[in-house]
């Protein structure tokens, strides 16, 4: 069944979508993703992802995992960041919240997870991720305008690097105290690696699903401020083929501005 937004619009190349709710949010990204899939599924033998782990994106992962057309073996999966130094069983670690909502419930042609113990990762990672494009990224925006955790002091819209290691700011790192992942701002690890914007814009597609009051001031700048890295998510407006979701929270009482 087709989800119809309350509100629609479009900021240079960026369209989004106003949803009453989060759970019609999530499931119409999920099923604008899966057409995407299907399509790319009658063109090429194999579909390269990169997916966002956070509780905002609960909705539209369990959506797409309830989705029969989508032939999961044929689709290798890469994951947009991690954080350095938490034991490999944390359930903090991005890899483990994906493992749950997702790589463990549909069988992917292969899973290339990051390795936070560091070492030699950002070679590794860096030579998976070039082996063929990326066709689809699923992800979010952060508190503070952040996409992976390319916060504003570090962000690079020209950064050379697929992956690197990065000191997280402390507005990132409240964010994941408010989300309800760690209890105390000291128990958040000060540094990750994450994949960079170059790498993530280098998508055939990119699907944003933003809800949540606490997300607000972030949506209304990615749309209507200035695209630069003070809010990296603005680099979204350039994308040929970049969709934002969002529900009526995220959004907002503000009027639309031509």
């Amino acid at each position: 069944m087709t989800v119809k937004a309350i509100r629609e619009g479009q900021k240079e190349k960026l369209r989004y979508y106003v949803f009453e709710d989060r759970d019609s949010m999530g499931r119409a990204a999920a099923t604008d993703v899966a057409e995407q899939i299907v399509k790319l599924q009658k063109e090429q033998s194999e579909i390269r992802m990169v997916f966002a782990a956070a509780p905002s994106q609960n909705e539209v992962l369990h959506h797409l995992t309830q989705d029969s057309r989508i032939k999961w073996e044929r689709i290798t999966a890469f994951h947009m960041d991690e954080y350095i130094g938490l034991h490999e069983e944390a359930p903090q670690l991005f890899q483990n919240f994906l493992k749950e909502k997702l790589f463990e419930k549909v069988p992917f042609k292969q899973v290339h997870l990051i390795n936070s113990t560091y070492g030699e990762e950002v070679e590794r990672y860096t030579r998976l991720f070039q082996e063929r494009p990326i066709d689809i990224v699923c992800l979010g925006i952060g508190e503070n305008g952040h996409i992976a955790f390319n916060d504003p002091p570090v962000a690079d819209f020209e950064d050379e690097a697929i992956i690197k290691k990065v000191e997280l700011e402390e507005a990132c790192r409240q964010q994941q105290v408010n989300d309800g992942c760690f209890t105390r701002l000291e128990e958040v690890p000060r540094y990750a690696l994450t994949l960079t914007i170059p790498a993530l814009m280098s998508a055939g597609s990119m699907y944003c699903v933003v809800p949540g009051k606490t997300k607000t001031a972030a949506v209304r700048e990615t749309l209507h401020g200035p695209i630069g890295t003070a809010c990296p998510a603005t680099i979204l407006r350039t994308h040929d083929h970049a969709f934002l979701y969002l529900d009526e929270d995220s959004y907002g009482d503000e009027k639309d501005e031509k």
